[in-house]
């Protein structure tokens, strides 16, 4: 691997690991602003549906603007919109306006749903010229970022460090994180250079006719919405649910951040050697586990516990099936993005949803409806075995013989631009 090449990669490992510290910095702190703004469960779904709306707008346009003008210009954008965002909200809990939480989760989602798609495909691409399985070990980054924002808001609430002035020393960290990061990304992939973007539409709108692609949709779609709805939900869960106090919820997210960060840095090992259906499989049934303890189990100690199965049950199921997109056949960058796109869907725009079940049925039984999800993920894990070319486990297909050398397609992409 050249000295470019690792330099991008340690760039894409920044890039996930803003918006996981971004977001756990925010989660940990919910009971506190909650408190602030006296709202109930179905009140705190309604601030988080701006984070729905903000994800949903990011998410539609990501591909396309990849294909237009490359992934560089989109993850750039993407991450300041997200290291804005904990600014905003930090305003919003120091004011005690939900409106301004709102347009902080709005600005938030905005971001991570533009931005995280580009730099998946991004990532796609660092496996398709290393030939080795790269995006577990990145999505590991957004983990790990979970699991510092994570102990840092289990600290700050402990001592009763105001969320304002937490939120806005996460802002500048992540300010200085992406002045490092941002100039090792190089200019063009993801870009469609060979067809226009309303050809580019079209090509990805026919993917949705490929019934394997759309066994591994359906896959990251349960996996991601078992990992957002943590993320969204976890520690008021545990509160709320269990009867923990809020320093005690998020010590519990912070293990569920931990197990996801274990599962992701360790989980190639597992890839190499088992193949991708058995370990997605395996992964779905350990977070299926994890959420009927923590559902039906009345010990707060025993679910507490369960939480570690359920982050590394949901750890691999992301980047395993953004891989299988990626080796399911040509346009490697449109499949990439159609896969991503349903994957931050669940993840971001499904979680809120459940706080209005909450509010009619309880979080814990609200949580039942990720379960069927995790269930249905484990019937289906064999279709991320998809035909792949040799090289390591997990790894993309090569570059068609047209598509010219490694560094012909950094300049202009993968043929065939991401579809909206």
């Amino acid at each position: 691997m050249d000295l470019a090449t690792r330099r991008r990669r340690r760039s894409l490992f920044v890039f996930f690991f803003i918006p996981g510290i971004a977001m756990s910095s925010w989660v940990t702190r919910t009971p506190d602003v909650r408190d602030r703004l006296g709202a109930s469960t179905a009140e705190m779904g309604l601030v988080l549906f701006g984070l729905s709306v903000g994800s949903m707008i990011g998410i539609l346009c990501s591909g396309r603007l990849v294909a237009r003008y490359g992934s560089r210009p989109v993850i750039g954008l993407g991450t300041c919109l997200v290291i804005a965002s904990t600014a905003v909200i930090a305003a919003g809990s120091y004011l005690s306006s939900a409106g301004v939480v709102t347009a902080g989760l709005f600005t938030f989602g905005a971001g991570m749903g533009s931005g995280e798609v580009a730099v998946n495909i991004d990532g796609a691409d660092v496996e398709r010229v290393t030939r080795s399985t790269v995006l577990p070990t990145l999505h590991g980054f957004f983990s790990l970022g979970t699991v510092i924002g994570a102990v840092a808001g289990m600290a700050a609430t402990a001592g009763r460090f105001p969320t304002h002035w937490h939120l806005a020393v996460v802002t500048l960290v992540s300010a200085v994180a992406f002045g490092y990061a941002f100039r090792a990304v190089p200019a063009g992939t993801g870009r469609s250079e060979v067809r226009s973007a309303r050809s580019a539409g079209r090509s990805s709108s026919g993917l949705w006719r490929e019934s394997r692609l759309l066994l591994i949709g359906l896959i990251v779609l349960s996996m991601a919405l078992a990992e957002g709805a943590a993320n969204d939900w976890l520690p008021l869960l545990m509160v709320d649910g269990h009867g923990l106090a809020p320093a005690l919820g998020s010590l519990v997210y912070a293990g569920f951040a931990a197990a996801m960060t274990l599962g992701r840095f360790g989980g190639a090992v597992f890839v190499d050697r088992f193949g991708r259906g058995a370990v997605v499989r395996a992964s779905a049934l350990s977070a299926s586990l994890g959420l009927v303890l923590v559902i039906f189990s009345d010990s707060a100690v025993l679910a507490g516990t369960a939480v570690l199965l359920w982050g590394l049950g949901a750890s691999l199921g992301f980047p395993l099936t953004l891989s299988a997109a990626g080796d399911s056949g040509p346009d490697q960058t449109a499949r990439v993005s159609l896969v991503a796109t349903v994957g931050y869907v669940a993840f971001l725009v499904g979680p809120p949803s459940l706080g209005f079940l909450g509010d009619h049925l309880g979080l814990r039984t609200a949580m039942i409806a990720v379960l069927a999800c995790t269930i249905v993920a484990v019937l289906i894990a064999p279709a991320v075995n998809t035909p792949r070319a040799a090289g390591p486990a997990g790894s993309p297909l090569p570059a068609p013989a047209d598509a010219g050398s490694p560094a012909e397609s950094e300049r202009t992409g993968p043929q065939g631009g991401p579809g909206g």
